[in-house]
């Protein structure tokens, strides 16, 4: 799940200045975003700041555990997985409370989460967009009704092994991802249209 963020981190972004932009350390997808997202977004919007354009504040990546319940060598496996395609070590999310019914203890394990922020994001997105999604089978594009009515996309994904990063003969078994794409904009359709300005494939809804 997404935390909701307040009105004063969607209305304050991260200054954008000429040195960032020419910076040679910067991520590639993040360059594109100031030297070609911010134009088209302020030509779209009719935003007369570059400040008011809406950019990606972070990402959260998770993953489920469900059968970590019955086999203890899972979360290690899983937590080897996440940190190769985040490039970040995840925390651990425990139940809050003990279910009887689903032999669930309270505190143990029940999945895994990474939040990226600043260069590991850029980088993040810019294999899910350019690398993991092309592979998958038979795409079609990702959904166009996954938005929250904040401004945030949420995406699923069947398989691990779609980022380059994870070998397929290496893995204990196919893992589901949750990614969820924070941004700055309470505005839905900002949101999409920065989104696919940056790469994101949607779905042909004609």
């Amino acid at each position: 799940m997404v935390t909701k963020k307040n009105n004063k981190s969607k209305s304050t972004n991260k200054k954008k200045t000429t040195d960032e932009v020419k910076d040679k350390n910067i991520p590639k997808l993040k360059s594109e975003y100031f030297n070609q997202v911010v134009p088209e977004m302020m030509k779209e919007f009719s935003f007369t700041n570059k400040l008011r354009t809406p950019i990606v504040e972070k990402v959260v990546v998770n993953i489920g555990l469900g059968e970590a319940l019955t086999s203890s060598n899972v979360i290690e496996a899983a937590k080897n997985d996440l940190q190769l395609i985040t490039g970040q070590r995840p925390i651990e999310k425990k139940a809050k409370k003990s279910v009887a019914n689903f032999k669930l203890r309270e505190g143990q394990v029940i999945g895994l989460s990474v939040t990226l922020r600043s260069k590991n994001m850029w980088h993040f997105l810019d294999r899910l967009l350019n690398i993991a999604l092309p592979r998958v089978r038979d795409f079609r594009g990702v959904s166009n009704k996954s938005f929250d009515g904040n401004g945030n996309y949420s995406l699923g994904l069947s398989e691990q092994v779609m980022f380059p990063e994870i070998d397929y003969n290496e893995i204990d078994k196919l893992r589901g991802l949750q990614i969820n794409i924070v941004t700055t904009t309470f505005n839905d359709s900002e949101s999409k249209k920065l989104l696919e300005l940056l790469g994101m494939p949607f779905e042909d809804i004609n």
